[in-house]
């Protein structure tokens, strides 16, 4: 009784508590009474108790369809009948609702007919204990409901595949027949309510989808013509549309199911008329749209084998296309766009099909008409916007079948024709078909020999100067770069007009005037050489005017000329362009009265210097002469920046970006300024904790750690020291789960010291530090983070020094190694073999699985004694719901059995059968989350 008493008081805390730990703990605490052996008999009690709590018996029933799925072994064979009783007698009692008890019995009957195979007639029975009935037939049809649903998708049940097609015959293929004259007596019976009707509905629907109807054999039933008149309620709609097309989609097998697609198309077809009258009924719109679009998708082949005769589905589609609403329009989209790309592989398509393309860009250009701003919102018009991208998705999907040439020409005739009209076409007429063209060229060829894009190319600067046709413009350049790259002739055009952008006003237009021109240097930077000095002058004067945003893309524009110069060339345009931007970073360092908005500027112009990098890449290990003292002189300006402004994160981040593009620059020129960047980094990490710092001090010792330098060697390891001192520090005052992004840097330092540097890893006194603060990696849920600390634990712990035979004399450190690496693990070794398990049964990634095997097993080699000690208290820690008393107790035995019998390589089978037994447990406790 004091347990119901308690399971009462969990439950009151759903409807009555507010404090979410108070919520987390009652819900562990009834996920973990459903567990157990009692919550049979307990479920019982307040299914059946008048004076229970609603929320109890919801929970009852819930606990039923739970301890049905998972804990049926719980239950001797000989009670089965009893238990089966038990819900029949339940969903019975509720067969008035509440609705949530009968669908949560239901699921519990239909997962036990699943495995209780002695429920020989479990349909029949259901249909004779509920069917006469009117007052139960709704918990029958949610019961017939349910059953193909959850024995074609409840994968936790524990069945091999033998038993599942066994019984899945049974129940369902062999009560077909059965279940489908019951539904259309139902549906047609007497008195019939509309719920009972749609019931039906949804009932017919998940039989289809089980793949267990023969879709024939329903042409034959009076449920077929039901699903079409059910299309004439409106409170029967959906569910008969649902319905529909599920049937239409079982019908892929053309040959095989044509008898009944001969009924379905006629049907569908007579449909169409329905599709202008429900224009002002956009949720009856969108329903006649997914049955043409399904039909159109599935009788594919049709379409184009028997073109004349199933075309008027294309049509009826097309009707749907040209709807006002665009949730209707998109519904669309797939047809056409599969469609498409079918008729893209055939030669002999009928006229009709291109027809129909051109019927759908012109109307797909209508749908891309501007909203007017003054009428919606402006979530409204960011949905438009972005809506639009979909629209020019099916204009591409015209040019597919049309030919892009032929549908750039159709817009360009468009806009022409709306010219024609003088000041009576307003801006949207001429600026939709632009959208058009700028869409298409996602699909344009830019070798193909055409006219089309020369006439829109000249037709340009001529157009109203309002700003979203300028916008427009402006983007439709960026997209044929790549052909007037081919056509160079067409250059000096478009970069008047594009530069004639940045003197408006409007940002939009700037920005698309910058997007322009990065696209021009990009596609045409081999024509733009000559350009460059244009470039030097714009930025040094222009540009000081743009945003940073669109500063930063004239600098990406500038990186690709210098890329198409000759290598001499370019080292001295690189060189020109970084040293203003270094120049402007030092005289801020070097000031004594520093505002605000002058770091501002440096954190741009080192954002700027990173852009240039980044497209340059690099000139090779042979670096021109222009380069070859830019290493130091740049290190120069940054280091004493740093020392003045590197305890400010975002100065920290735009250095050390710098830096990561400037070391894949210079390459091996950078190994005389390597000790004072690793120190540098050491030291701004000691004094901020900014993880940047730590990412450049391990990429320095990546590319450097095979240097003999001595200096270099020492900065190694006061760098090693100084960083997990730090890092200790850190991780004492914060969790490290909120630390993620610095730990993921520090472990990052760790990996190339341990394989470059095993003597300072080794024999610092940092070790241990070091050990445990990848430790701590291993405790969040962060897969590069978790992946990274194993690699340096399997390094550590598989390491040659180890080994107890080796085949050659080890190295005469080996020793010292193994000593320090022995003195951790005893130290640290319990915690360790803790945060491996609890891993792999909790949040490390599938494929960290590999790491924790190899790690487990040389643990179990090298300490077997300490292994056999530290897994009894770790195991006892480790909730019941998450691991079971019987998986725990398997586990301890199979790992003492094989290490006593010297037998490591079976270790990895007990760690996989650890980890299913977990994944099992976190599956159910995911899938029983207990809510009022």
């Amino acid at each position: 009784m004091g347990d119901l008493v308690e399971l009462l008081a969990a439950l009151d805390v759903f409807s009555q508590g507010t404090d979410k730990t108070q919520i987390e703990q009652a819900n562990s605490y009834l996920l973990d009474f459903q567990h157990s052996p009692e919550a049979w008999s307990t479920a019982n009690v307040l299914l059946t108790s008048p004076d229970a709590p609603r929320a109890a018996k919801l929970f009852a029933s819930q606990t039923f369809r739970s301890k049905v799925t998972y804990d049926l072994h719980q239950v001797d064979q000989a009670n089965l009948p009893a238990l089966r009783d038990t819900l029949i007698s339940g969903l019975s009692s509720y067969r008035a609702g509440p609705k949530t008890i009968i669908t949560q019995l239901s699921l519990a009957l239909s997962g036990l007919s699943l495995q209780f195979p002695g429920w020989e007639n479990a349909v029949q029975s259901m249909v004779d204990t509920f069917g006469r009935d009117p007052t139960a037939v709704p918990a029958l049809l949610e019961f017939l409901t349910l059953l193909p649903e959850e024995i074609t998708m409840n994968t936790r049940i524990p069945l091999t595949n033998e038993e599942y097609s066994v019984r899945s015959q049974v129940l369902i293929s062999d009560n077909v027949e059965r279940v489908m004259e019951l539904l259309a007596m139902y549906i047609r019976a007497d008195g019939v309510t509309l719920e009972v009707q749609n019931q039906v509905l949804r009932c017919l629907r998940s039989w289809i989808l089980s793949g267990h109807v023969p879709v024939n054999a329903l042409a034959e039933s009076p449920l077929f013509p039901v699903i079409f008149e059910a299309l004439a309620s409106e409170r029967l709609f959906d569910n008969a549309v649902d319905c529909l097309c599920d049937l239409i989609h079982e019908t892929q097998e053309i040959d095989e199911d044509m008898p009944i697609i001969q009924l379905i198309v006629p049907r569908i077809m007579a449909l169409r008329q329905k599709i202008a009258t429900v224009r002002d009924d956009v949720e009856a719109a969108k329903g006649y749209a997914r049955i043409f679009a399904e039909a159109g998708e599935t009788y594919r082949m049709l379409l184009l084998q028997h073109t004349e005769t199933f075309f008027p589905i294309v049509e009826g589609i097309g009707e749907c296309s040209a709807h006002p609403d665009l949730d209707v329009v998109s519904i669309t989209f797939p047809f056409w766009s599969r469609m498409a790309r079918v008729i893209r592989t055939r030669q002999d398509v009928s006229p009709l099909f291109s027809n129909a393309y051109k019927t759908l860009m012109t109307v797909m250009v209508k749908h891309l008409y501007f909203l007017d701003p003054s009428e919606h919102s402006a979530q409204e018009m960011d949905d438009f916007r972005e809506f639009r991208h979909n629209i020019g998705d099916t204009v591409k999907d015209c040019c597919v079948v049309l030919d892009t040439g032929n549908c750039l020409l159709a817009a360009y005739e468009m806009i022409t024709s709306s010219l024609s009209k003088g000041e009576a076409a307003t801006w949207q007429e001429v600026e939709a078909p632009m959208f058009a063209i700028r869409a298409m060229g996602g699909q344009f060829d830019p070798t193909d020999k055409t006219e089309v894009i020369p006439k829109i190319l000249q037709l340009i600067p001529t157009l109203p100067n309002h700003p979203q046709i300028r916008y427009t413009s402006l983007l439709i350049i960026s997209r044929y770069t790549e052909w007037i790259a081919i056509h160079p002739d067409y250059l000096q055009p478009q970069l008047q007009y594009v530069s004639s952008g940045f003197e408006e006003t409007d940002q939009e237009i700037v920005g698309a005037s910058v997007l322009a021109l990065a696209f021009i240097c990009k596609d045409c930077k081999r024509h733009l050489t000559d350009f460059l000095p244009t470039l030097h002058t714009f930025i040094s004067t222009t540009g000081n005017q743009l945003k940073q945003v669109h500063r930063q893309e004239v600098y990406e524009a500038i990186g690709h000329v210098i890329s198409a110069m000759q290598m001499e060339q370019a080292a001295q345009s690189l060189r020109t362009f970084a040293l203003d931007l270094l120049t402007q970073i030092h005289a801020v360092t070097n000031s004594t009265t520093a505002t605000q908005e002058d770091i501002q500027r440096t954190l741009d112009c080192l954002e700027n210097l990173e852009t240039l990098l980044n497209i340059v890449k690099s000139f090779g290990e042979d670096l021109p002469a222009a380069c070859r003292n830019t290493c130091q002189e740049a290190w120069n300006v940054l280091d004493a920046y740093l020392a003045r402004f590197g305890s400010d994160y975002q100065a920290s981040e735009r250095v050390t970006r710098v830096l990561r593009h400037g070391i894949s620059f210079f390459g091996s020129a950078c190994l005389p300024v390597a000790p004072s960047v690793i120190s540098r980094m050491a030291l701004a990490f000691e004094s901020t904790g900014n993880p940047g710092y730590l990412w450049i001090a391990g990429k320095v010792i990546a590319q450097f750690g095979y240097e003999e330098s001595l200096e270099l060697r020492k900065t190694f390891l006061s760098t090693y020291e100084t960083i997990t001192q730090k890092m200790v520090e850190i991780l004492s005052a914060k969790p490290a789960n909120s630390v993620s992004g610095v730990l993921e840097d520090y472990v990052h330092v760790i990996m190339p010291l341990l394989d470059f540097a095993p003597d300072i890893t080794f024999q610092s006194p940092a070790f241990l530090p070091m050990f445990k603060c990848c430790l701590a990696s291993l405790t969040v849920v962060y897969t590069d983070l978790v992946m990274a600390s194993l690699d340096i634990f399997r390094g550590i712990i598989t390491h040659d020094c180890l080994n107890p035979s080796p085949e050659k004399p080890p190295p005469p450190k080996f020793p010292l190694y193994a000593a320090a690496i022995r003195s951790t693990i005893e130290q640290e070794g319990l915690a360790f073999l803790k945060c491996l398990l609890n891993g792999l049964m909790g949040d490390f990634p599938e494929e960290a699985t590999s790491s924790v095997v190899t790690i487990f097993r040389f643990l179990c080699t090298l300490w077997p004694t300490q292994v056999l000690s530290w897994l009894p208290p770790i195991l006892q820690d480790i909730p019941a719901n998450v691991l079971s008393n019987d998986a725990k107790s398997k586990f301890l035995e199979d790992v003492t059995r094989f290490i006593h019998g010297s037998q490591y390589d079976k270790l990895k089978g007990s760690l996989l059968a650890l980890d299913r037994a977990a994944r099992k447990a976190r599956e159910r406790r995911r899938m029983e989350r207990f809510e009022v």
